[in-house]
Formats: structure tokens, C-alpha cells, sequence
């Protein structure tokens, strides 16, 4: 019995110095209290193709902090909080007024835009259509978020209601339908998660055209879509020349489309 002791003490011991061996120098639970000065990571592994950084590489910086908001849909920390349902100070253009119930009725607020410019970034809107219809087809609930003031995200009834497939809800206006119709009911409110690609211009020649990324009450509907050009009605779209950055505005096109929670991460993409 002791000896078969004995070579049960010898191979833990043994499993012990493997085990010590493998989590040197990487994170391993429980290996040494607290985070060591030189970082957890390795110096003698692969380098990764077109980067100066190397597989679990020690020595690469960490992305920095943010804290998420508390609560599904709040900005996060560092966001820039567009609408928080009391005044229109980030905005300029139309009335001033249309602030109800914590949120923005377009219809009486008038046509609106950021007086801050966003290129690349991350948006969040809320937003309504009337439960009743206010309009025929083509005019119930119609609205529209534009990026740099160009790019119209559309804003419509499609859920009992449809005009033609590149002008519904989620549709980058007169150019790409939704991957899916994602659309509520009449009056119940509504999300979009945008991110944004600003195009990217050179000697006065697009290099690279804008991109969009949407997220339609969390179902993926647009994914990283090529924008053809500044949206037009019945026409194609073109780019203006040089334009890297531009306001967020909210159009006001005869319905009762209501917004609330607005908040927007500016994005340095090309850094990634």
C-alpha cells in the first residue's frame, strides 16, 4: 500500500511541473497572484500576417475600458448622448419644439440634424411610426435617419403596410432592401443599431465608398453594404466629392414618426 503511495505522490508531482511548465508565461488561473509588470503572453510565436503583432503576443496593447450601459439600448460611456429625452440641444434646424413624453415627434420638431459631425460610428435610434395610419402607402410613417447627412437608413410603415422593396423599413433608400423584414407593429417602438463607414476620398476621387452595417430590432438587415452614393428619389445615387464627415438628421416627411434614446460612439476604423 505505501508503495503504491508513493508512486501516486511521484506522478502528482510530476502532472504538477507539467502543468507549471505549460501556463508559464501565459494566463493561467491561480498561477501567481495579481497580473505581472511584463503582461501575460509569449515572444516566440508566429507573427500574425500584415501586423507587427505575434500570436498571444505579450507585448500588444489592450484595448482600452469602456463601461456599457446598465440597462439594454442605454449609451454607453462613451457615447455621445444625442436625445435623452429632455431638450434638443445637440440638434439645430427646425422648430425647436416637439419634445413629448420624453420623446421627439419630427412631425412638429421639423426636419432636424446634429450640430456635431460624425464619419465613421456607431448609432443608436429608437423610434415609432402612428398606430393609426396618417397617410396612404408611400406617406405612413415615413421617415429617415441620414448619415453625414446623405445616407438615408428608411424609416416607413411595413409591417401592415409595404411600398416597393428598396424603400421599406431598414432599406438603404433607393438602393439595397433589408436582408429580412424586421418590422413591429404600428405604434410599438422600434430600434436601429447602424454602424457607419464614412466613404474615403483621394485628390478628390472616391477610393473607398461608405458602408453600412444594420441591426433592425436586433435582427441583422443590412451587412457591411457598399453605399452606391447620397440617396436620391428615382434617381441614382451620386457621392460628393471630398466629404469625410457630416450631421446626423432626422427627416420630417409628413408623419408623426416619433424618436427617443439617440446616442452615437464616434469610430476610428481605419485603425483597426
Amino acid at each position: 500500500m505505501n508503495a503504491f503511495r508513493n508512486r501516486i505522490g511521484r506522478i502528482s508531482a510530476a502532472i504538477a511541473v507539467l502543468v507549471a511548465a505549460v501556463c508559464a508565461g501565459s494566463i493561467c488561473a491561480g498561477a501567481e497572484p495579481g497580473k505581472p509588470a511584463h503582461g501575460y503572453g509569449y515572444d516566440d510565436t508566429p507573427l500574425l500576417p500584415g501586423s507587427p503583432w505575434r500570436v498571444h503576443d505579450r507585448k500588444r496593447p489592450q484595448p482600452p475600458m469602456v463601461a456599457p450601459g446598465e440597462q439594454p439600448g442605454a449609451p454607453p460611456a462613451d457615447a455621445v448622448v444625442l436625445f435623452d429625452g429632455r431638450d434638443l440641444s445637440q440638434w439645430e434646424g427646425g422648430t425647436g419644439k416637439g419634445i413629448e413624453d420624453g420623446s421627439i415627434d419630427i412631425l412638429k420638431a421639423g426636419q432636424i440634424q446634429t450640430k456635431q459631425e460624425f464619419g465613421d460610428c456607431q448609432l443608436h435610434v429608437e423610434w415609432a411610426t402612428p398606430a393609426a395610419a396618417d397617410g396612404d402607402a408611400m406617406n405612413w410613417g415615413n421617415s429617415g435617419v441620414f448619415l453625414m447627412g446623405q445616407f438615408e437608413v428608411q424609416i416607413i410603415e411595413s409591417h401592415a403596410s409595404r411600398i416597393y422593396a428598396d424603400g421599406i423599413t431598414a432599406a438603404i433608400y433607393g438602393q439595397s432592401p433589408p436582408l429580412v423584414n424586421a418590422s413591429r407593429k404600428p405604434g410599438q417602438w422600434q430600434t436601429f443599431d447602424i454602424v457607419f463607414t464614412a466613404p474615403r476620398f483621394a485628390g478628390g476621387k472616391l477610393v473607398r465608398p461608405a458602408y453600412l452595417t444594420v441591426f433592425h430590432n436586433g435582427v441583422l438587415v443590412q451587412y457591411h453594404k457598399a453605399v452606391l452614393g447620397a440617396t436620391m428619389h428615382k434617381m441614382l445615387p451620386a457621392y460628393q466629392p471630398d466629404r469625410s464627415k457630416g450631421p446626423i438628421m432626422l427627416q420630417k416627411h409628413g408623419s408623426t414618426v416619433k424618436f427617443r434614446n439617440l446616442w452615437v460612439r464616434p469610430l476610428k476604423l481605419d485603425d483597426q
